[in-house]
């Protein structure tokens, strides 16, 4: 009780809403307010004012801060060991994805293999897998962004040409590729800002000289696909994230087309453990 009560603590804290922190930990609003009201009065200590509805955190919370960040980095490792110390058929593998289609062909064969082993699979873009790993949320993670820090372990999995999506009845439907400078005088429908997909677009279209006439930003690439659907705007997707649907024609780009990279990485002083070794292995396999 008395982790979850900091966990409710630390993370209303970081997101500064304790609506995104229950969000965060999977918990009801109540209940998250409940554990810091608990917390506080159970060491008679105040850790956030509370004015005129907002949270303010207090002196004595940012003392706090970073000992509840480091306890619960720790915690978090303790229980990532403990997972994946016991035989290697059995246990819990999370996985962070920022896209299903390299991924999921390596997790039906892992599952094929250590059919006891239950999996579970967190989404964001690729800062926020990256994140997750670094704070033991998630045993691996993939991500699109080439990552040097000396304390991850990666392999890549593979690339993908950008590609433009658009509704059937789009103009641009017809023709059998599209030149970048079509995009100028059309709604592009953009992921939030820190994806990579996003970041090679940009450069893709600053490169050719392009302004498309309307920017809407999207943070799901399932919403940007919805709203594609409903004829709102075109998009540009990595090829093998540009899912089929009745609705949509997937056209190559013409010219020197960015290729989006996907790597799988894991921290290194975890790389070892029985059942994220079996993974890459598995993931490198892939790649001979």
């Amino acid at each position: 009780m008395f982790v979850t009560q900091l966990k409710s603590f630390f993370w209303t804290a970081r997101l500064g809403s304790i609506t995104q922190a229950a969000r965060q930990l999977g918990l009801s609003q109540p209940t998250v307010t409940a554990q810091i009201k608990a917390l506080e009065e159970l060491y008679e200590v105040e850790l956030f004012a509370r004015q005129s509805g907002r949270l303010a955190i207090t002196d004595a919370g940012l003392r706090l801060l970073p000992q509840i960040e480091q306890l619960l980095l720790q915690t978090a490792q303790v229980e990532a060991s403990l997972r994946q110390s016991g035989d290697i058929g059995q246990g819990c593998l999370r996985i962070g994805a920022t896209a299903p289609f390299y991924v999921l062909d390596i997790i039906h064969r892992y599952q094929q293999r250590f059919p006891r082993v239950d999996i579970s699979i967190v989404n964001g873009n690729s800062r926020q897998m990256i994140q997750a790993l670094f704070e033991y949320q998630v045993d691996l993670a993939t991500s699109s962004h080439l990552d040097a820090d000396p304390r991850l372990s990666r392999i890549e999995l593979g690339q993908d040409p950008l590609a433009l999506v658009v509704h059937r009845l789009h103009k641009l439907a017809s023709r059998p590729s599209v030149p970048v400078e079509s995009l100028a005088h059309e709604t592009l429908i953009l992921r939030e800002r820190g994806s990579m997909t996003r970041q090679l677009t940009e450069q893709m279209l600053a490169t050719a000289g392009v302004v498309p006439q309307r920017i809407f930003e999207i943070a799901s690439r399932e919403a940007i696909r919805e709203a594609v659907i409903r004829n709102m705007g075109i998009s540009v997707f990595a090829r093998h994230e540009a899912s089929a649907h009745p609705e949509l024609v997937i056209l190559p780009l013409e010219g020197a087309v960015p290729r989006l990279p996907e790597y799988l990485y894991c921290l290194r002083e975890r790389r070892a453990a029985g059942l994220i070794e079996g993974f890459l292995a598995l993931s490198q396999q892939r790649q001979a």
